[in-house]
């Protein structure tokens, strides 16, 4: 009999104290909410596990890996809940709020979820290198969150939420302020979608944020490329609306780098081409036919004007700066690396007092990589520079230690 006493004391005492035993529900439910969620989180992820391995569809992957599931069983403890609010009458009102709230979190984080998965499902597209969608993803989960935070502030405070979206309206200059970047960078990022200018992968180059490398991540807020030194510049996205850049990815799909660069003459050793100079380029075969189809024209053009041979001033005459030229234009047109179906120009620039007669090499290679250009853009100035002297050409070198001039 004592033990029967000594057994029901401790309910005797909850049902006599509304407190306790309000807290003993409470505590029960809670409990059960929590028993509830690791239940129906283990059953999903199980039964997810299970159906992907089945399925050749990624979709159910991305679910796995976003943590989709896991989000999905918060809904299982809103249903205990509901339950346990039976006996929690004298609180029902009070409770129902926070239950509904708790609901509203959950679908607002189920959502955000859903919306990351099919974000990284639309990135195994090809596509999404031209189009890519994070922005867009990234403003909508913004929406999101934003009526998901009304709507909780309206269940706990027992009003509309429409109610809530008009007095926010009367803080739209507020807002406008606060999102003032994230407006801009969504009006840029349409601009970049709509207009093509931009993708992940591409090579672009922003000198004022000090930016040249490729770009590996496109987001409603920043852009972020991966500089050649390996570090990682992230550039607001509104910055491409005002800011010039360079995008080289045009570049890369023509299938041909361009080589724009000058070897400096020394114009001193600048001369007409003499009958000895002739002889021992006539044994180059790049250079052969075209001095012999020269030769005869400027020998039929000389006897036509009767021209006196007595001053190499008189009439036609063929230079050694002229026949290196026409050299490096037939050794560009041999050249396996360098494409015959683009522009193909060897040319003299203004010449300046202090820095010799620039003459340009302008083509573009076959191979767009960065280290493969060097080198063959290296290989042909190489051979070049050591092919001056077989012309009697000097490369200008300010301050040499020899004087040209003393040398003719």
């Amino acid at each position: 009999m004592n033990l029967d006493l000594q057994l029901d004391l401790p309910a005797t005492l909850i049902e006599a104290n509304p407190m306790l035993d309000l807290a003993a529900k409470t505590g029960i439910m809670l409990l059960a909410g929590l028993l509830a969620f690791f239940l129906t989180r283990t059953l999903l992820l199980r039964g997810a596990r299970a159906f992907s391995h089945r399925t050749r569809n990624g979709f159910d992957d991305f679910l796995l890996e976003t943590g989709f599931f896991s989000r999905a069983a918060l809904l299982a403890p809103a249903l205990v809940f509901f339950w346990g609010l039976e006996f929690l009458s004298g609180l029902k009102g009070v409770l129902d709020r926070l239950v509904f709230a708790y609901l509203a979190v959950s679908v607002v984080l189920i959502l955000a979820t859903l919306l990351d998965a099919l974000s990284n499902l639309y990135s195994t597209f090809e596509v999404s290198s031209r189009r890519p969608i994070k922005g867009y993803v990234q403003l909508v989960k913004l929406f999101i969150y934003m009526l998901g935070a009304v709507s909780v502030v309206a269940i706990l405070l027992g009003e509309s939420p429409w109610g809530l979206l008009s007095g926010i309206g009367a803080m739209t200059a507020v807002l406008m302020l606060v999102f003032r970047d994230t407006l801009l960078s969504l009006v840029a990022g349409i601009q970049i979608s709509a207009n093509d200018l931009l993708h992940t992968g591409d090579w672009i180059e922003m000198p004022a944020m000090n930016a040249d490398g490729t770009v590996i991540d496109i987001a409603l807020n920043t852009v972020k490329v991966q500089n050649w030194d390996m570090t990682v510049t992230a550039i607001p996205t509104f910055k491409f609306l005002d800011t010039p850049f360079k995008n080289w990815e045009s570049m890369t799909k023509s299938g041909g780098r361009r080589i724009k660069r000058a070897i400096m003459i020394d114009q001193s050793s600048i001369r007409f081409a003499d009958r000895e100079l002739k002889m021992r380029l006539m044994t180059v075969q790049h250079l052969a036919p075209f001095i012999a189809m020269r030769q005869k024209e400027i020998d039929a053009a000389n006897t036509a004007s009767g021209a006196d041979p007595a001053s190499p001033l008189n009439g036609r005459r063929m230079t050694n700066v002229g026949l290196f030229r026409r050299y490096a234009l037939e050794y560009l047109r041999c050249h396996p690396k360098i494409r015959q179906d683009m522009t193909l120009l060897v040319r003299q620039l203004q010449p300046h007092a202090d820095d010799g007669l620039p003459l340009e090499i302008y083509c573009f290679t076959s191979e767009t990589a960065w280290a493969l250009h060097e080198d063959i853009q290296s290989d042909i100035m190489d051979h070049l520079l050591a092919a001056l002297p077989e012309f009697g050409l000097r490369a200008y070198q300010r301050n040499a230690l020899v004087d040209g001039r003393s040398a003719i």
